[in-house]
């Protein structure tokens, strides 16, 4: 199908993104790598007056360090994250995620930042994000404002975005030296996750000093397995924890139910995904 027709605006800064995104009101859409974008806009499931088209704007590309963060702007796209120095130091749990999101095409187009303001639950990077405790910074009218991952993710594809914010960058706290896995699970290779688990952890002389643990599609939103992070945290690296530990994934999850999977096999999934990436990150 053709979109309905639109305004099309390409600025070459924030400040122009945010007055263009002010002007058009709450029917524009925002355009990174237009890989969630451009399919929503053919099928007519939106018809946005304006696209405001965030690819001139040179700002919002690369990774860089500050302190004990990495800073990614939000128009760096999934291989150049995939091939970052910094990233593949200081954030295991990215990479190894980012190795997995859909196929290298893709993954040439479309954005980090893209990505997680979609909010898609089935995304491969909403759980790593989750996980580490990033922090989003976005930009608007009224300046800059930083919102924890928590309270980021609010519903089905809904975020804490004003309709005149755009996110600009994402602040991911160092985890150097840290174990990391991402383990999904999928009818076909490049599909989005039917389950995914997102895994970290720190080991001190045998044992396990901290883990953060989040799920991808077990909810509208991410899911942070605490139950299974307190599991973890003070117990020897071996096999009985990893047991253990994986049989709280599914506590406080509310998976949907589709063509794909039941509740019921989402959360056996999910112990049994669990299993499995906290054995591949501990080794």
């Amino acid at each position: 199908m053709i979109p309905a027709p639109f305004d099309y605006v390409a600025p070459s800064t924030v400040d122009e993104a945010i007055s263009a995104l002010s002007e058009a009101g709450e029917d524009a859409k925002v355009l990174a790598g237009g890989q969630s974008l451009l399919p929503v806009l053919r099928m007519r499931l939106a018809a946005p007056s304006t696209v405001v088209d965030l690819g001139k704007i040179a700002e919002l590309r690369g990774v860089r360090e500050d302190g004990d963060t990495l800073v990614v702007g939000a128009m760096t796209t999934h291989y150049d994250v995939q091939r970052d120095p910094l990233i593949a130091e200081h954030a295991a749990l990215v990479r190894a995620a980012t190795d997995t999101v859909a196929d290298p095409q893709i993954r040439h187009r479309g954005t980090f930042g893209g990505a997680i303001a979609h909010a898609d639950p089935a995304g491969d990077l909403l759980a790593p994000v989750l996980a580490l405790d990033c922090e989003l910074v976005l930009a608007g009218p009224g300046g800059r404002r930083t919102v924890p991952a928590g309270e980021f993710f609010q519903d089905l594809f809904t975020t804490a975005l004003a309709p005149d914010e755009l996110l600009v960058e994402v602040r991911v706290p160092k985890h150097t030296g840290w174990h990391a896995h991402y383990e999904k699970f999928n009818r076909v290779a490049q599909a989005w996750s039917m389950v995914a688990v997102a895994v970290t952890v720190r080991t001190d002389g045998g044992g396990i000093a901290e883990a953060r643990v989040a799920l991808t599609n077990m909810g509208a939103t991410p899911v942070r397995a605490t139950a299974v992070e307190a599991a973890l945290v003070g117990a020897p690296a071996s096999a009985d924890t990893v047991r253990a530990a994986a049989e709280h994934a599914a506590e406080g999850t509310n998976p949907a139910v589709d063509g794909n999977a039941d509740a019921e096999f989402r959360k056996h999934l999910a112990r049994v995904l669990t299993g499995r990436a906290l054995t591949a990150a501990i080794g």
